[in-house]
């Protein structure tokens, strides 16, 4: 209720910058038009993966990657960063947030493995993770719109070389960290049944065809939303009660346009010109790295989303997006609030009963974000130049 809240309290002021003239309704509009799709996409993908979980997907993906893992716990937690890091290229950070927090945690416990290195794993690989592709990110979303829409294949062609700069750096620093925890071995314990295999193996079949979808130059909405058409006229038929207005991710939405609308009207009253004189201009290693950096301290400071909103207009090439992009999306791993998918993963350990100290996340943020975002886009740099 919380991010309601706050979304609700930011539409106040764009309200009222609309209302006096100070934000043109045009302009409101057009910001309109560029999002709507966007939010759409982001309740139908939440949609789609919340039936996939009630239906047993997770859990049983989980229990084939216990068996996978041999008994050694560092192979179960390497298979974990690469199930993180494609839920997140594929299905979203915030998808693997929620999703695969309670997933990794239960793996771990039924292992008897401590869960802490899994959970640190989900959360930076959520959000690091997801550079690669338009659909990993609502920030990836608005930046290809920016770029003029080029097709998921270009995208990752400029994001690729990062991307995968901003996977290996915070994996092997949780295997650094966490050592002593990942070499030892464990017993992967008996599978739980499929309750509903009908509701199993349709959200297995809807979830393997929306994946290619999404990848597909179609606009990301249109898959995404045919599968949650899909899901829920199956669970009507098979399990009515799980379907509830809670499915719909409203909370986010009403944040997401609060802070749209909000960073929009502050745009017309002259933030551009003061985050360009921070972050420079030109597509040199050093102008790069300013303008990533400075977006991974706005990501900390007040949250990924309005740190990528107001600083795109200065972001005024592909490979000065990227370059926010990296510091937007690899950045926010210092404050709690860096994120919603941060957010929602702490939500997640809480219900579970897994504490774990700011103070030590935070420390452990400022020694990882920075160097994850200098190498990642001293990559692009590299690459593109």
């Amino acid at each position: 209720m919380r991010t309601a809240i706050v979304g609700a309290v930011l539409l106040v002021p764009g309200g009222i910058a609309v209302a006096t003239g100070v934000l043109p309704l045009a302009e409101a509009a057009e910001l309109w038009e560029r999002v709507w799709p966007i939010l759409l996409f982001v309740a139908a993908v939440t949609v789609v993966t919340e039936l996939a979980a009630e239906a047993g997907l997770f859990t049983a993906i989980a229990q084939l990657t216990a068996r996978w893992g041999l008994g050694r716990a560092w192979l179960l937690w390497i298979l974990v960063v690469l199930f993180a890091t494609l839920s997140t290229i594929f299905l979203s950070l915030d998808t693997t947030a929620v999703l695969l927090t309670p997933v990794v945690i239960v793996l771990a416990r039924h292992a008897g493995l401590n869960p802490l290195p899994f959970a640190l794993t989900t959360v930076w690989l959520a959000n690091t993770g997801s550079l690669l592709l338009p659909v990993s990110n609502l920030t990836n979303l608005l930046a290809q719109h920016a770029m003029g829409d080029p097709s998921p294949g270009e995208f990752a062609a400029l994001t690729a070389a990062p991307a995968v700069v901003a996977v290996v750096v915070p994996a092997v620093a949780v295997f650094l960290i966490a050592r002593r925890s990942l070499l030892v071995r464990y017993e992967p314990g008996e599978a739980e049944p499929i309750g509903d295999r009908v509701l199993f193996w349709w959200s297995a079949a809807v979830v393997a065809a929306l994946v290619p979808a999404l990848v597909s130059g179609i606009a990301v909405w249109i898959p995404a939303v045919a599968a949650a058409v899909v899901l829920i006229t199956v669970f009507a038929v098979r399990r009515r009660s799980v379907l509830r207005f809670s499915l719909l991710p409203w909370q986010l939405i009403l944040l997401a346009s609060g802070l749209f609308l909000f960073i929009e009207a502050l745009h017309a009253v002259g933030l551009g010109a003061l985050l360009s004189a921070v972050s420079g201009t030109g597509e040199s290693p050093l102008d790069l790295l300013r303008l990533s950096l400075t977006g991974m301290v706005g990501a900390n400071a007040i949250d990924n989303l309005p740190a990528y909103l107001a600083l795109e207009p200065v972001a005024n090439t592909p490979v000065r997006l990227v370059a926010l992009l990296i510091g937007v999306n690899a950045g926010p791993l210092i404050t709690p609030w860096a994120s919603l998918a941060t957010l929602l993963w702490h939500q997640r350990l809480s219900s579970l009963d897994v504490e774990i100290r700011w103070s030590r996340y935070v420390l452990l943020g400022l020694i990882v974000a920075p160097i994850t975002v200098v190498l990642a886009t001293l990559a692009l740099a590299v690459t593109s130049g």
